[in-house]
């Protein structure tokens, strides 16, 4: 039998993900974003599941000429837009959405000759976040550009993106919405700027469009909470199982270093899991496992393919129990807060070793 290590992907606990998005913006159309390989779970099979989804949104090209040659035909949101005017033909032949964000892209568009293309565009506005967009002052001008350059055709909207939506005290959301507000053109215009944390906090971000990302993976995007409390579904269950036991004596030290030493005489087991696989190399003592879907506490340094558990609570723990590091009966909220990290980077830092598989109920 092969290394037990594998992550489970739920495709119903997706779909309905999906649905709290569309519960909670029920006017509002979907773009839902699988850039990075759909966070992890795999873009191709999650992109299948994800049939009532309006749009979906990637980062790049390359994403959006993956999902095409799997027969993907939903429309595509490129979140970047283009990088060098050479991607520009593949963009139309493919029939994909661009963002434009910057006045480089905006001259491209404008330098190309009369009904030499014709690419569905947002406009991106930077309303605070300070990392990509028109800033307001010049969003009227630029609006009028993209309007005016044959190239382009429709132009879509405005787009933004909520820096501190996460923190439902933080007074930067709104600001963010006042800010786009006074620069919209016209109030016929069409907007997107909810995020998960726009979509389930801040009902007056839902705009035309609304974007979940890591709702959709049954995390909760606000601070504080895990996706349980939102109704969310975990989509990816990380697991792995025991390969060896072994009784340790009072003060023999586990792993490497020898900083965790046992206070008693105690049972400790072996997981075959470790930072090769994407099990976070951080995670200190006391981050939770599930041993045959019961809690027990990570001992000892995480190495490159095994960990060490304390099985005091289970003394009768054998080889291929099954371990569970994250997914259905332990959020990936809490394993990335003992880890000082967030979900989004332990479901993409799952390494290519792990075998996924899915499920679908």
């Amino acid at each position: 039998m092969s290394r037990a290590a594998r992550a489970v992907i739920d495709l119903s606990a997706l779909r309905h993900n999906l649905q709290q998005a569309h519960r909670a913006a029920p006017q509002q159309q979907l773009i839902a974003i699988i850039k990075a390989d759909a966070y992890g779970h795999g873009m191709v099979p999650v992109a299948r599941a994800l049939a009532d989804a309006d749009v979906f949104g990637v980062a790049c090209l390359e994403e959006a000429l993956n999902l095409r040659e799997a027969g993907i035909d939903k429309p595509i949101l490129l979140l970047e837009g283009f990088f060098h005017a050479d991607e520009l033909p593949l963009i139309q032949r493919h029939k994909l959405q661009i963002v434009v964000h910057s006045e480089h892209q905006l001259a491209v568009l404008k330098s190309l000759p009369a009904q030499a293309l014709s690419i569905p565009v947002w406009l991106k506005v930077d309303t605070g976040m300070h990392r990509l967009g028109f800033l307001p002052h010049a969003v009227a001008e630029a609006w009028q550009r993209l309007n005016a350059c044959p190239a382009v055709a429709p132009v879509l909207g405005l787009m933004t993106h909520l820096a501190n939506a996460d923190d439902s005290g933080d007074d930067t959301t709104r600001q963010q919405l006042e800010c786009l507000a006074a620069v919209r053109p016209d109030p016929s215009i069409a907007v997107s700027i909810a995020n998960s944390a726009g979509i389930l906090a801040w009902p007056a971000s839902h705009g035309t469009a609304v974007r979940p990302g890591i709702m959709l993976y049954g995390v909760s995007p606000m601070l504080g909470e895990t996706g349980q409390q939102r109704n969310l579904r975990p989509v990816m269950t990380l697991s792995s199982e025991l390969i060896s036991t072994r009784q340790c004596k009072k003060d023999d030290a586990v792993g490497y270093g020898g900083r965790w030493v046992c206070p008693e005489d105690m049972p400790v087991g072996v997981v075959a899991i470790g930072y090769g696989d994407g099990y976070p190399r951080h995670a200190p003592s006391g981050t939770p496992v599930l041993v045959n879907g019961r809690r027990a506490a990570l001992i000892g340094r995480v190495s490159m393919d095994m960990i060490c558990v304390d099985l005091r609570g289970q003394p009768a723990a054998a080889v291929s129990d099954p371990v569970t590091l994250w997914g259905d009966g332990l959020p990936a909220e809490e394993i990335a807060g003992y880890a000082s990290t967030i979900a989004y980077a332990l479901f993409c830092g799952v390494t290519s070793r792990v075998k996924k598989e899915t499920t679908d109920g």
